[in-house]
């Protein structure tokens, strides 16, 4: 695909609004500030890896907004944007806080409307299930950890141009199902939807391309603290969380997705 050729139904540049849905842990908030920061170095990355700087690179073609949707509970106006990126989070996507029923509900409005366009990562994939009629909840295998293969469908082949993927995971909720219209991504053993796609309007991952092995790593040890992890899953999780991962493929496949026209 050629990206120029595909961004002649957008402004540039190309305006995300990435929707914070928590808060990250010490070592990560003090070198990114946020899960926006840590997004919008990936964004970046991404940008430059396609090789078309005339276009998009981390330079230019693309303005990054962060919103806090948890504590303020600010979202943008479709308006002023071209897509939405909703983070992962610690919370459950399918409890009826207060601030989660209001982001669900934006995001329902977003999916109302046929120019700005979604994407999910992990909580937020979540999220996006359950604004489509999808069912969220805890599976019954449980969690998934550190840097795990997705194998992936046709059309994940096709959008991440690999045959499959290296993610870094960590969760123990999925979305049950696909929602009627969406194209499958990709699986793994412990959760069948890792991804979702509809063409022009929203792409969503399981896993987390946005983390590295030095945050996995400050998760995985403060779950362990916590008593969420034993020695066990600890361990192995660590021996994992180096591991090559694929998370620029993810993001360029991310900004492909939003050059369709």
């Amino acid at each position: 695909m050629n990206i120029h050729d595909d961004a002649s139904h957008i402004q540039s540049p190309l305006r995300i609004a990435i929707l914070e849905c928590d808060t990250p842990l010490e070592g990560t908030r003090a070198k990114y500030g946020g899960y926006g920061g840590l997004f919008k170095v990936l964004l970046q990355a991404a940008a430059d890896a396609l090789g078309q700087p005339e276009v998009i690179s981390s330079r230019k073609g693309m303005e990054v907004t962060m919103w806090d949707v948890v504590t303020a509970q600010s979202h943008p106006d479709l308006a002023d944007i071209d897509a939405i990126l909703l983070t992962g989070s610690r919370h459950n996507s399918f409890d009826d806080n207060p601030w989660i029923v209001k982001l669900v509900d934006f995001v329902t409005r977003v999916l109302a409307q046929d120019r700005v366009r979604i994407i999910g990562v992990c909580f937020g994939h979540q999220i996006v299930g359950r604004a489509m009629g999808a069912k969220v909840g805890r599976s019954d295998i449980g969690w998934e950890t550190s840097v795990l293969p997705v194998e992936l469908s046709a059309k994940g082949k096709e959008l991440f141009k690999q045959p499959e993927l290296s993610l870094q995971q960590m969760h123990r909720d999925i979305v049950y199902g696909f929602p009627e219209g969406v194209e499958e991504l990709g699986s793994s053993p412990r959760c069948r939807n890792q991804g979702m796609y509809i063409s022009k309007r929203l792409i969503t991952v399981q896993g987390h391309p946005e983390f590295n092995a030095e945050i996995m790593a400050e998760l995985l040890a403060a779950r362990h603290d916590q008593g969420i992890f034993d020695d066990v899953v600890y361990n192995e999780s660590m021996a994992r969380a180096g591991n090559h991962h694929d998370g620029v493929a993810v993001a360029q496949g991310f900004l492909r997705f939003l050059m369709e026209k």
